[in-house]
This record gives C-alpha cells, sequence and structure tokens, in this order.
C-alpha cells in the first residue's frame, strides 16, 4: 500500500473480516479433494460505514476532479447544443448515448454484442443471448436515470430488477437481495476458501446499504469523488448474485444526474474503464485495503475519455444523419420518411411494425416511408429472425461498432 504521504493515497477505512466456517454443502457433487479443500474456516468482508467519512485529497487530485467534472459538464452541453432542445433527434441521441454505456459496461464483465444485434433485439427480431443480456442492462440504465431524483436502496432495487428480469436463468434474483454467501475468484465452486474477494454476509447487506445511502445524499464531496466511492464501496457489499457490476455502474450514472453533472445525455463512461480493467479491479481491491485513490482516478480519467471520445461519436451520428436529410431532398419536409431519421439514431435497424408504433401511423404508410428511405439509399434491406424483413442505416451502424473498436484499440494491453 502506498505511504499516506504520497499524491497516489486517499484514506478510507478499510474493510474489515470476520470468520466462518464452510463445508460444502452437497459434497457428494465433489471430488474428495475439492471438499477437503474447501473444508474450514474463511474470512468474510465486514465493510466499516462510510457515512460520515471526512477525506483529505491533494491539490494536484483536486485539480484532475475539476478537469473531469468540467468534461463531463461540457460534453453534456455539447450534445444539447449540438441539436438543440427541439430537434426531434435529441432523444434518439441521449438513447444511443445510453446504449453505448450499457454496452461498455457490460463488456467489463465479458459480455459484448454488436450494435445490429442490440437493434434487432429492440424489434424482436434476435435470440442472441448477450444480445438480450445486454438489453437488460439497457434497462437497468434506464431506470437509474429515471430514479436519479429518489436515489436510496429501492431505486436500486429497481435497477437490478430491470437487469436481471431479461434473463431467464436468474429472473427469480431479479430485484432481490442475495441470500447465500458469494465471493470473486477461488480454485472450485465448492466454497469460498481461496477465494480472492469473500464478500460480506448477507444478513449485513441491509445495515451497509443504508450506510451507503447516507452517503449518498450527502452534498459536501465532491461528485465525481462521491461517484467513484458509492461504486466501490456498493461493489464490496456485492448485495446480489449476480449482476453487482453492472448495477454498480448504473448507480453511478443516476449519482451523476442526481448532483446536475449530466442532465441531457449519459457520458460513455464505462468505455473508459473497458480501456483498463485490469487496473479498474485492481483499484477495487485497493479501496478494500483503505486506499480509494486508485478507483478515483479510473473515474476521473474515465470521465475524460468519455466525454472526448463522446463529443467525436455524437458528431459522427449528427453527420450521418445530415446526410441522410441531403438523401431526401426533394421530398416534402412533413413526409413521414422525413420522420423515421431522428428515429435512426437510437434504433439503426427497424421494420415495418416498429415504425407504424414509433410514428402512430397505419402499416400502408409504414410500409410507404420504408420503400422511400429504401429508394433513396438511406437503409438497405437485410433478414432479421425466421427470415423477416428488417431494413438498416449501414453508416450509423458502422459507426457504433467502429466506437467500440476504438475502445478496444485504446485498451492498455
Amino acid at each position: 500500500m502506498e505511504s499516506k504521504e504520497s499524491n497516489s493515497f486517499v484514506e478510507i477505512p478499510a474493510l474489515g473480516s470476520e470468520t466462518h466456517h464452510w463445508r460444502p454443502q452437497q459434497p457428494q457433487i465433489f471430488s474428495n479433494a475439492q471438499v477437503s479443500r474447501q473444508t474450514g474456516e474463511y474470512q468474510s468482508a465486514v465493510v466499516p460505514s462510510i457515512a460520515n467519512w471526512s477525506p483529505d485529497f491533494s491539490s494536484s487530485l483536486m485539480s484532475e476532479l475539476e478537469e473531469a467534472n468540467d468534461a463531463l459538464r461540457l460534453f453534456d452541453a455539447y450534445a444539447f447544443l449540438l441539436l438543440g432542445q427541439e430537434n426531434p433527434a435529441l432523444g434518439p441521441m441521449s438513447s444511443i448515448l445510453l446504449r453505448t454505456e450499457s454496452a461498455s459496461s457490460s463488456q467489463i464483465e465479458q459480455l459484448s454484442t454488436s450494435a445490429r444485434q442490440l437493434a434487432l433485439w429492440e424489434i424482436n427480431e434476435s435470440e442472441k443471448s448477450n444480445a438480450r443480456t445486454v438489453i437488460g442492462n439497457v434497462r437497468a440504465m434506464e431506470a437509474a436515470l429515471q430514479l436519479s431524483e429518489e436515489l436510496n436502496v429501492t431505486s436500486i432495487l429497481s435497477m437490478h430488477h430491470e437487469l436481471l428480469r431479461h434473463q431467464d436463468d436468474l429472473v427469480e434474483e431479479a430485484g432481490k437481495f442475495r441470500q447465500e454467501l458469494v465471493w470473486i475468484g477461488g480454485k472450485d465452486s465448492a466454497g469460498p476458501r481461496g477465494a480472492s474477494y469473500i464478500a460480506p454476509q448477507h444478513e449485513l447487506i441491509a445495515g451497509a446499504l443504508a450506510d451507503l445511502e447516507t452517503f449518498i445524499h450527502r452534498q459536501d464531496l465532491p461528485a465525481l469523488i462521491q461517484v467513484a466511492i458509492a461504486h466501490a464501496h456498493f461493489e464490496s457489499i456485492h448485495p446480489f448474485v449476480d449482476g453487482n457490476g453492472r448495477t454498480g455502474r448504473a448507480l453511478a450514472h443516476a449519482m451523476l444526474r442526481h448532483r446536475k453533472v449530466t442532465t441531457h445525455s449519459t457520458a460513455p463512461i464505462s468505455a473508459g474503464i473497458l480501456r483498463d480493467t485490469t487496473g479498474y479491479f485492481d483499484a477495487l481491491t485497493a479501496y478494500r485495503q483503505g486506499n480509494a485513490y486508485g478507483i478515483i482516478k479510473i473515474f476521473i480519467d474515465a470521465s475524460i475519455y468519455a466525454a472526448t471520445t463522446g463529443q467525436v461519436l455524437l458528431l459522427a451520428l449528427a453527420d450521418a444523419l445530415e446526410d441522410s436529410h441531403r438523401q431526401l431532398d426533394g421530398l416534402r419536409s412533413n413526409s413521414t420518411a422525413f420522420k423515421v431519421l431522428p428515429l435512426l439514431i437510437a434504433q439503426p435497424v427497424v421494420n415495418a411494425s416498429y415504425l407504424k408504433n414509433a410514428l402512430s401511423v397505419t402499416d400502408a404508410v409504414a410500409h410507404r416511408a420504408i420503400a422511400t428511405l429504401s429508394d433513396r439509399g438511406v437503409l438497405k434491406e437485410k433478414s432479421g429472425l425466421r427470415r423477416n424483413r428488417v431494413w438498416q442505416h449501414d453508416r450509423i451502424l458502422k459507426i457504433l461498432d467502429d466506437y467500440g473498436a476504438t475502445i478496444r484499440r485504446d485498451s492498455v494491453r
């Protein structure tokens, strides 16, 4: 651990531990060696109170915090000014930013999918399991932002419910605190002995989250520090059987919205974290040992990266939309085809049923709009699930997938 005089040390109460005894509940399904390894004492975590944490920050860290905070605010303003409040593309642009953030957050947990598969899932034209899982993360993010004014344990449960209710194998756990021990890493699945991190006993969850809720409501801390600490503390509590990381990152965005750092958009902060997942997990370990510097620095760097690359992404999408407008030159400005264009930012793969519902038009009108957009080269016909007809905007899909490729290219090797 760094010395307390170092600029790379921010003191925070370290996690404690308590001793328990473990023996596999169904020893008959494990080898004798596994049962032997997993029979005996283990140490599970005890999270300390942070409700009244009184930090001390170096001037250099405060300077970086200010830069990151300004970057997020400028990005949020840029998204608004690029389009304008009355622009029908503002909502879809906000939606695709949220989906981009959700996809990056899922990828931290080794869950990846393409922009096309996500769009297909939204119109019931995909059965890809990863797409379904990432869509769950999108719904959790949507819930997080909707509940940002009421940040409490109940809203966290709502985020988690939206996250897992799309996963058939975990739907029974959606929105429920775990009632069992969980751990990270380890030699085998028979028990926690030898795991890299053993979460607190489930009986401690309610008290730990009540303390975290008090911390979240403080107004005397820099917003980004509060977000980083709350995220790391939530991950340490690990209140759910699955989905803790994704729920914790959704909580981070809810807090940024609550503190008015972002009001119009969702900066793809998880894209910044994804560049160095090893550093992210190392920072969580350091946090548990009493040094919060690493996780704060992770969020600082991720915020600056998100703001910088997010602006490039927004501009590329806006340019694609403008070019599509030019492809419709000569049409009446109030034609249905023009009304479809902004929707393509958030939903670059469509079918007639989607447009019929999104625009409140008849099936015939939806098909005519698709025909016009296809004839003008805006959309291309492809096959969806069970060879159903769908139409996609190739350039928007490429922009979104290229952004994911940029993150991978920028990743720490």
